[in-house]
Parts: C-alpha cells; structure tokens; sequence
C-alpha cells in the first residue's frame, strides 16, 4: 500500500486529504508543519509528499529541498498545494524541483488523481531492476585455460572443447560490449550527475536566497500587526482630529451666527437709541406744547376776564346813562365814550374771536401732541418688550 505524508498548517486541509486519499487505498501520514515533516523524511520514505507551501515554521520549498538532497527520496515525487498559485509559485515550485502545484481547495478527486499521476510517472521513470554481476556470471577465459591445462582430451574432444571456448568467447565478447555500452551509459549518466550536481549547487545558492528571502519576509510579516496597530491608532488620531474640526468648523459657525445676531442686536439697539431721542424730541416739543397751551389757555383766562371787567363797565354806563339822561351834556361824552367802548369792545371781540380760534388750534394741536404722544408710548412699549426679548435670548444664548 502506497505511502502518502501530508504536511499542512490546516487540520481541515489534512482531514480532507487523509479522507480522499484514504478511500483511495492509500495509507495516509499527517505532519502538522513543516518541522514534523521533516523529522518523518528523516526517518522514513513515503512514495508522495504532499506540503502546503506556506506553514508556520518551514515552507513547501524547504521541504521539497529536503526530499531533493536525501538519496534514498531523490525520486520521490512531491506535490507541492497552495491557495495561490501564480507565476512566483510556480517559479519556486520549479527552483525546489516540486513534481507539480495543486490549489486548494481541492476541487473533486483532483488530488486523488495527481497523486495517481505522480506514482504512475515514479514507476515508469524506474530502471528495471538488473543485476550487473549477474550478467559477469560464468566462466572466463582466464578461468577456462587451467582445465584446458590439466587434461589431456583427444583430437576430437579438443575440437569440441575449442569450439566450445570459441563460443564462450563470443559470449564473452558480447558480453564485454554489454558492459562497455553499459560501461558509456554509467559515464554518461555520471556526467549528467555531475551537471546535476552543479545545478543542485546552484539551487542550493539559490534556495539559501530564497530562505533569506523568506525569513525577511517573516520578519516583515511579523512586523504587519505592530504597523495594524499604528495605522489603527493613526486613524483613530485621524478621526480625532476631524471631529475637532468639525467641532471648530460647528463653533465657527456658531460664532458667525452670533456675531451677525450680535451685529443685528446692535443696530436695533442704534435704532432703540435713535428712537428714543426722538421720543425725547418729542417729549421736549409736547412739554413746549402744554406750556404754550397753559399761557394761551392763561391769557384767555385774562380775556375773559377784561371781557367780562368791559361788560360790567358798559352795564354801569348804561345805567348811568338812562339815569342821567337829564344830561345832555354829559351825554354826548358818554356817548362819545360808549362809541369808543364800542370800538374797543369790537377789538376786543376781534381779539377774543382772535384768541377764540388759536384757542381752538392750540386745542387741536394739543390733542394731536396727544395722540402722537401716546402713539410714541405705545411705541415706546413695544421696543421695551422687544428689547427685554432680546436681552433674554442673549442671556439663554
């Protein structure tokens, strides 16, 4: 029963393969790395070696460069699988001399048949197994010409015995050329050992490159968790940083708004400000106003008064003129004086209609000064409650 080792990081990718393998009567070996499949090379010769060419310790190609440099596996076929398999694969399967590159996963009976195809191929590329000493076997002529010398045949038994030493030689002769054509096969394959073995130099240079290749790349891959973690902390500054600014950008905003409401709030107030000197103004022409109208009011108080002051003298000389109407004499001068009264009276009313009538435009203008004033304090009230409104907004702002 053929003997198939199995090299692999992956405990499903060895059960998968000691299952396919096993129902194909095949009997299976597990290594877990590269290390364990080591130390069964060094100890026993499977007929197929199968490796994952990425593990934990040694690589695929390490392991087929084991098989390689051991004599008794140097025909031992290894099958090298690998979850990528591209042009530097391949390259590396070919520098090791792997037999061949499966990927996983193993699609059907794909392996089950490469191994087949391995075994069938190991077998056909065997000699047939041939003895040389067996073909050197039998007598020489050397051997021959002592029992020659010690009896003495007669004539026709020296005639059968040299035509029988005539045939040993022929034999002897064919078999001299056998073994000088094997003789040339043995040189020629000895100098393809030697190119074989100037090229197994040159692979060994070149796996130690590769191995140095390997274990820089090792060390950069164990590098790749220590720069995760830096590129996780730089991104974590970075998110950082652009919460921070976007938390700037917000206030920024935040302070142009409350510096256009700030601008706002200013010019109400400017407007608050001019507002009120108006109201002052105002207050200022109203009080002007109310004394103007009090002095007018006061001098139609002293009109009427003299009005009244005029009426009571012209009721005395009225009267004095129907009790002294014997008074001719005096009448005309009281006459003279009633028409001079009565000018005066007439002047007096012009005044009075005079006064009357600024009266009654003092009056309206009053009530108009009024109702401007009370308008000013209405307005007055709503920039009060417009303001304290503001004054709030600020204080919960």
């Amino acid at each position: 029963m053929p003997k198939i080792l199995i090299a692999d990081d992956s405990i499903a990718v060895r059960k998968v393969a000691e299952r396919l393998l096993t129902e194909a009567g095949f009997s299976v070996m597990l290594a877990a790395n590269g290390e364990e499949a080591l130390a069964y090379l060094a100890k026993e010769c499977p007929d197929v070696v199968v490796s994952d060419v990425i593990m934990p310790d040694r690589s695929g190609y390490e392991v087929c460069a084991f098989v390689r440099k051991r004599a008794e596996l140097t025909t031992t076929p290894v099958l090298l699988i690998s979850g990528i398999v591209n042009d530097e694969v391949t390259k590396q399967a070919e520098a090791c001399r792997a037999d061949g590159v499966l990927k996983k996963p193993f699609q059907g009976t794909s392996l089950k048949d490469r191994v087949f195809e391995l075994l069938a191929r190991r077998q056909q590329a065997q000699p047939p197994a041939s003895n040389v000493s067996q073909t050197t076997q039998g007598p020489t002529p050397e051997k021959l010409l002592p029992t020659l010398g010690e009896t003495q045949p007669s004539g026709s038994q020296e005639a059968s015995q040299l035509g029988e030493l005539e045939r040993q030689l022929q034999g002897e002769r064919a078999r001299s050329e056998q073994l000088a054509t094997r003789l040339a096969e043995l040189t020629s394959q000895l100098v393809q050992a030697k190119d074989s073995e100037s090229q197994l130099t040159g692979e060994r240079q070149r796996a130690s490159a590769l191995q140095q290749q390997v274990t820089m790349l090792e060390q950069q891959a164990a590098r790749i968790p220590e720069l995760e973690a830096a590129l996780k902390s730089e991104q974590d500054i970075v998110n950082s940083l652009k919460q921070a600014m976007l938390n700037s950008q917000s206030l920024a905003s935040r302070v142009e708004e409350l510096e256009s409401s700030l601008d706002t709030e200013r010019a109400a107030a400017e407007q608050l400000v001019q507002q009120l000197a108006d109201v002052d103004r105002l207050s200022a022409r109203v009080k002007d106003a109310e004394v103007r109208l009090a002095s007018d009011q006061q001098q139609i108080l002293e009109l009427q008064q003299i009005r009244a002051s005029l009426q009571s003298e012209l009721m005395v000389e009225r009267q004095k003129w129907i009790n002294t109407a014997e008074r001719i004499q005096e009448s005309e001068k009281i006459a003279a004086r009633i028409q001079e009264l009565d000018g005066l009276l007439a002047s007096e009313r012009d005044r009075n209609g005079a006064l009357t009538q600024r009266l009654v435009d003092a009056e309206q203008s009053a009530e108009n000064a009024t109702k401007r004033f009370e308008d000013i304090v209405r307005k007055l009230g709503e920039i009060a409650g417009l303001a304290s409104q503001l004054g709030s907004g600020r204080g919960q702002s």
